[in-house]
């Protein structure tokens, strides 16, 4: 099964120039669905993982399964204003703006084995900023998957030192 087949392109959203990668075809498809996880699990070797976190919003679909599935926790990473609980949180610049990333400030211990998961690495920042405060909790990355690489973005160049995999590229 091609799963690219599955990923509709959205022109001019969220803004203009920019093509976005639609995933929910392949949410809807319960084939594709259940390829797409098993391929990312697949990508969890023998890294022991402690929590998976996965990145608002579109990270918190698989990141969940993942996290159930080897038997390690969930972390929600959200943007401003989303988490109850205290929390830390890290700036960062997008392909089309700026945000900001929080995580609950006991979502992490020291010494926890992280596994990172969003939908789409574009740019890099958001990852970037999703490991930053992994690391700042003494948490250690061990792996940052993704369901999509926009290959010509370069995002990958803001992970160096972190273990990338992503099931499409384009």
């Amino acid at each position: 099964m091609d799963l690219s087949t599955y990923i509709r392109n959205i022109p001019n959203f969220p803004k203009s120039g920019v093509v976005f990668k639609d995933i929910t075809p392949l949410l809807k498809d319960p084939k594709a669905l259940t390829l797409a996880t098993e391929s990312l699990l697949d990508f969890i070797t023998d890294a022991k993982v402690d929590k998976v976190v996965g990145v608002d919003s579109r990270g918190f679909i698989f990141a969940p399964l993942l996290a159930q599935k080897i038997g390690a926790g969930f972390v929600p990473v959200r943007k401003s204003g989303k988490l109850p609980f205290d929390t830390l949180s890290e700036s960062y610049d997008l392909e089309y703006g700026a945000e900001t990333l929080h995580i609950h400030s006991d979502a992490i211990e020291k010494g926890d084995k992280v596994l990172v998961h969003d939908d789409v690495l574009a740019t890099g920042g958001t990852a970037k900023a999703v490991c930053q405060l992994v690391e700042r909790l003494g948490g250690e990355v061990v792996q940052c998957n993704f369901l999509i690489q926009l290959t010509f973005l370069n995002g990958a160049d803001k992970l160096k030192g972190y273990p990338i995999r992503s099931l499409l590229q384009y």
